[in-house]
């Protein structure tokens, strides 16, 4: 269909360029006396088959070039073809602004050709401005309107930061605890997923190592799950920031971008976040705060189920995965023990607990 539109838009073109230019060409060659070819209606038909004849190779080449065209703008985000088309627009208006003085002087270069020239270049650079300084626009927008809204208490404050944007990063996807914790509603306001997210966690699942194409999927089916059977709304960001590589610092950059939350439970990602002001929320944070509370000097019956890093060291594990580093218990794998608690650290990276046996208190 689209070829056959070429091919007509051929032949309307070359009637028109016959009517006017066929009678100057048939004088030149003195054939101009024929009667039927001062006809207009005849020198349409030649002048659209001399065209079409002419341009025959050019019509697959352009089709194609309109195909390219057609699916790079469908893939492009909407936002890049937005404010590309609206720096396209600026550039042309200043062009038009530009030309019509030049319209006074009576050369033929400035009137001819200088304004074709203009048009095109503050055209093109007005699109290049505009696509280019999409994020930057974006962010003017987005925070006009904040300032706009900004208005009211300190009460309606705090809701709206309770409902930021929430962007999920792919560790916090695949860990898949995120489901969890969105289904039970401590986790309000909208889920953001970026589409390099996406793109990565794609990436992962389709992996020729057996557990990262498990661990992708897993996150497929997690994202799957908080879409279609969660109460919560989510969205998908079509932009990207080419000029970074890293998906970590993309994710910083759009947290900046709409003023959001990274969710994440990557400890170096929390600490680039943390350093970078910009809001994060550590899934493992949640996990340790709600984790019963072991003191120094506790005791608790443990199961060593190996031994650890240093000389007659045993670990052992709580029910909800604390690692119990047990001094002079590597004699007792696979055997359940009373110890005694004697430190707790606690990280964003998680919680380990140090304790010595029980037995070796009453000896002493």
């Amino acid at each position: 269909m689209l070829k056959r539109i070429v091919q007509l838009f051929f032949l309307i073109v070359g009637g028109m360029l016959g009517v006017i230019f066929l009678p100057d060409l048939f004088d030149l060659l003195n054939i101009g006396n024929i009667p039927f070819l001062n006809n207009p209606y005849i020198l349409a038909i030649l002048g659209a088959i001399i065209l079409f004849i002419m341009t025959f190779w050019l019509v697959d080449y352009i089709v194609g070039l309109i195909h390219w065209i057609e699916e790079s703008l469908v893939k492009a985000p909407v936002t890049d073809i937005l404010f590309g088309s609206l720096g396209l627009i600026f550039g042309l208006i200043v062009a038009f602004l530009v030309v019509m003085p030049l319209q006074a002087f009576q050369f033929q270069v400035l009137n001819t050709v200088l304004p074709i020239f203009l048009t095109v270049l503050l055209g093109y650079l007005g699109f290049q401005v505009g696509f280019k300084k999409r994020h930057e626009l974006m962010n003017l927008f987005s925070l006009s309107n904040r300032m706009a809204k900004k208005k009211g208490n300190d009460e309606e404050a705090e809701n709206r930061k309770g409902r930021a944007l929430k962007i999920l990063d792919t560790s916090v996807i695949i860990d898949g605890r995120i489901a969890d914790i969105c289904q039970t509603g401590f986790l309000e306001g909208t889920i953001v997923i970026p589409r390099f997210v996406l793109e990565e966690l794609q990436h992962i699942a389709d992996s020729s190592d057996v557990l990262k194409r498990n661990r992708g999927r897993r996150g497929l089916d997690i994202l799957n799950r908080i879409q279609k059977e969660l109460d919560i709304k989510v969205e998908i960001y079509e932009g990207d920031f080419e000029d970074i590589q890293e998906v970590d610092s993309k994710l910083v950059k759009l947290a900046k971008l709409i003023s959001g939350v990274v969710v994440t439970n990557d400890f170096n990602l929390n600490k680039v976040c943390e350093l970078q002001n910009v809001p994060v929320l550590n899934i493992n944070d949640l996990a340790n705060a709600v984790k019963p509370v072991v003191l120094p000097g506790e005791e608790l019956n443990v199961h060593v189920i190996k031994d650890g890093k240093e000389h007659n060291q045993g670990v052992a594990y709580l029910d909800d995965g604390t690692m119990i580093v047990v001094e002079d218990g590597k004699d007792y794998i696979g055997k359940r023990v009373d110890v005694m608690v004697t430190s707790v650290l606690q990280t964003s990276a998680g919680r380990m607990i140090f304790a010595k046996l029980k037995l070796l208190e009453k000896a002493l």
